[in-house]
């Protein structure tokens, strides 16, 4: 039989492997890269699931398999049979790339564009590229007329946003606070300072943080409540500081920190760039700090956008689309969270939010720029060269005008001894703050919960709001027909809440007696499936920038989800779940307690939620809700123990829109009544079966107000 890519006609026969040479690669022959690549997947594939490298090398080719045919389809310097070869070509890719989601199910959602892109995939489609010989640019581009005809076509403009645009069609740039600045002394202009200004926070120093002012005040537009160190950052803000590369640890408050600065710096409209998973989170807690200013999120095409919000909030994966309208609309301040996703300035993403900063700073006076990334900055200080450069201190060469005047009022330079000292200084003033819990613990609760809203926005998220929907439907059809058929003579104005209760307890006996098909308790099940990837990629993030994270799910899937993420991200972790030996389990509990390399222990809810000691850490995540305030408590408290130095913060990941919130609310509403039951209360504490009877009666209730 003839293996695949040789052809036995007649009595024609292959030449043996060792007398055929490789045919090079013509300069820009990318296709012939591309099929090479796929080829490996797919035997890769044959013989069993993809590793992550092979997941990544799929995805790449899915993804210069699109951009090179919307290249081929613009090309003007072409005939048409040369573009339809071409174009034949990229077809017989596709098809194998088809062929290996036949083989290996799991790698189809990595076809879709809104696909998380890491940064080993970057990596991996610049080597590509580079074999193929062509050369990507790594320079920002400031203007449309620079970009690639494949970006171009990418590209979108949400109708609401050109509703805006014609309703202010003479948004002209800001120069009214620009100062007159005389020449720049010369003292240092023919030093290299960039690789001083970075070993200067190699070698260490007294305080990361800059001078910050006394608190203004605690209470915020919103009527909530700040923490003193949270109102330093916004203090600094109204006293008229602008650039900020905020680097607290998670769990400090850095949103609500970020968007009161904006407020007390009149920063709107403000753009927000965030990853996929925090993005909902920030239109909340927008929502809840400052709830006089309208915030948006751009989902996909930004169909659904709000082109005259105050604030608007992107995900990397589709700053791509809509980096061309955002440079020209008008923002007065921008934020990037988890700032370290930019730090690879041959990246789309980084290259993008440096033009977006770079165009807001040239058409507005001082505006409001803030990176926001726990990463501690004594660690890859070369990490920071972007987000440097995205606050407006350097350029790709040396420092910029206030940066190096800092640097001019030393009166030293390389040379001298005391520079790297004083150079770390005035670095930090231009804007570093860096906190840590230990630092701010008289601030904090010993102990909190953090919900982390995140949207479940592809096809698994639709058809859960569509099973929930349908649950209501079926809920309010029974509450219909048990109105109908009770006795008569029976009025009740408007809801019979006796007869919704009822109804859920029939529904709950349904669910326990498997009657139903889609119930409350599969649609949770579901819902922490959908959960899974995004609870374990801010699992991810968090390790990347606090160290050791404890993970927790209740279901095998969601830990094999979890663990599949850390592995392809390169993060050592170990594991705790029912089916392991005495002997296993303790092994992974000394790995992650011991080992400075184990940053995350993957546990069950039910096997590791009592019993373990695992205070090496001080960050919990909840992928999965439980049924009871008291599982969720013992999870938290295998942290949250004697002997415990920092403040803990559990992050319970909650899907947006859908019934996982009233879950979520229902829980911690049981909480104090548990807690009253402990101190002697006469109150029976609630049971799993009471959190699903409540969350029925709510989903109905809801349901029966909406019509």
């Amino acid at each position: 039989m003839a293996r695949r890519g040789q052809r036995q006609t007649g009595n024609t026969r292959t030449a043996p492997r060792q007398q055929r040479a490789a045919r090079p690669l013509e300069k820009g022959d990318i296709i012939r890269v591309l099929a090479r690549a796929v080829r490996e997947v797919e035997a890769k594939a044959q013989r069993g699931p993809l590793t992550a490298a092979g997941r990544t090398k799929f995805q790449v080719v899915a993804l210069l398999v699109r951009e090179e045919r919307t290249r081929v389809k613009n090309q003007k310097d072409i005939s048409e049979p040369q573009r339809a070869e071409q174009l034949k070509r990229l077809d017989g890719v596709a098809t194998i790339l088809a062929q290996t989601v036949a083989l290996d199910p799991t790698v189809y959602p990595l076809l879709d564009e809104n696909a998380v892109f890491t940064d080993a995939a970057d990596t991996l489609r610049t080597e590509m590229l580079q074999a193929a010989g062509i050369e990507q640019a790594t320079t920002t581009k400031a203007a449309d007329d620079d970009v690639t005809p494949a970006a171009a076509e990418r590209r979108v403009v949400p109708q609401s946003v050109i509703s805006r645009q014609l309703a202010n069609p003479f948004l002209a740039p800001d120069f009214s606070a620009v100062t007159q600045r005389a020449d720049s002394p010369k003292r240092l202009s023919t030093w290299e300072l960039l690789g001083p200004l970075f070993r200067a926070f190699e070698y260490g120093g007294s305080s990361s943080c800059m001078p910050l002012p006394e608190p203004g005040f605690l209470m915020t537009p919103g009527g909530l409540e700040l923490m003193p160190h949270q109102a330093q950052v916004v203090a600094a803000a109204a006293e008229g500081h602008r650039t900020f590369l905020l680097a607290d640890e998670p769990g400090l408050g850095k949103t609500a920190q970020a968007l009161l600065a904006a407020h007390a710096a009149d920063a709107y409209p403000l753009l927000v760039v965030v990853p996929n998973v925090v993005k909902t989170n920030w239109a909340r807690e927008a929502d809840l700090w400052t709830p006089s200013r309208k915030a948006t999120v751009i989902h996909g095409d930004g169909d659904s956008i709000d082109g005259f919000a105050d604030i608007v909030v992107v995900n990397y994966e589709v700053l791509d689309r809509h980096v061309g309208w955002l440079g020209d609309f008008g923002f007065r301040g921008m934020v990037v969270d988890e700032a370290h996703f930019i730090k690879n300035k041959s990246s789309q993403r980084s290259q993008h939010a440096l033009e977006l900063s770079e165009r807001i700073r040239n058409r507005t006076a001082r505006p409001l720029l803030m990176a926001l990334t726990g990463t501690p900055l004594i660690n890859d200080i070369e990490d920071f060269r972007a987000i440097w450069q995205f606050l407006g201190w350097i350029d790709d060469k040396k420092p910029l005008a206030e940066l190096m005047e800092k640097l001019e009022a030393t009166g030293l330079s390389p040379a001298d001894h005391g520079f790297y000292s004083a150079a770390r200084t005035s670095v930090i003033s231009m804007g570093i703050v860096r906190r840590r819990k230990v630092d701010v613990a008289a601030d904090i609760p010993a102990r909190r919960i953090a919900d982390l809203p995140v949207e479940l926005d592809d096809a698994i998220g639709r058809s859960i709001r569509d099973s929930e929907r349908e649950l209501a439907r079926r809920l309010v059809a029974r509450y219909d027909s048990a109105l109908e058929t009770r006795s008569a003579g029976v009025v009740v104005d408007g809801i019979d809440h006796d007869l919704v209760r009822r109804v859920a307890t029939w529904e709950r006996e349904d669910t326990d007696n498997e009657k139903t098909g889609e119930n409350v308790f599969t649609m949770m099940r579901r819902i922490g499936q959908a959960k899974a990837g995004l609870a374990a990629d801010y699992a991810a993030q968090l390790s990347r920038n606090v160290g050791k994270v404890v993970y927790f799910a209740k279901h095998i899937d969601v830990m094999d989800v979890a663990e599949e993420t850390f592995a392809k991200r390169g993060i050592k972790f170990t594991s705790i779940r029912g089916d392991q030996s005495a002997k296993a389990r303790q092994a992974a509990i000394d790995g992650f307690t011991n080992d400075e390399d184990v940053e995350i222990v993957v546990c069950s809810l039910t096997a590791a939620g009592v019993g373990l000691n695992l205070q090496v850490a001080s960050n919990v995540v909840l992928a999965e809700l439980s049924w009871t305030d008291a599982e969720q408590t013992q999870a938290i408290d295998r942290v949250h123990r004697i002997g415990q130095e920092e403040p803990v913060t559990a992050w319970r990941i909650i899907a947006a829109q859908t019934i996982d919130g009233k879950i979520a609310e229902l829980i911690d509403s049981k909480a104090g009544l548990a807690a009253r039951a402990l101190d002697g209360s006469d109150e029976e504490v609630s049971s799993s079966a009471d959190i699903q009877l409540e969350a029925l009666v709510a989903l109905l209730t809801e349901a029966l107000e909406s019509r």
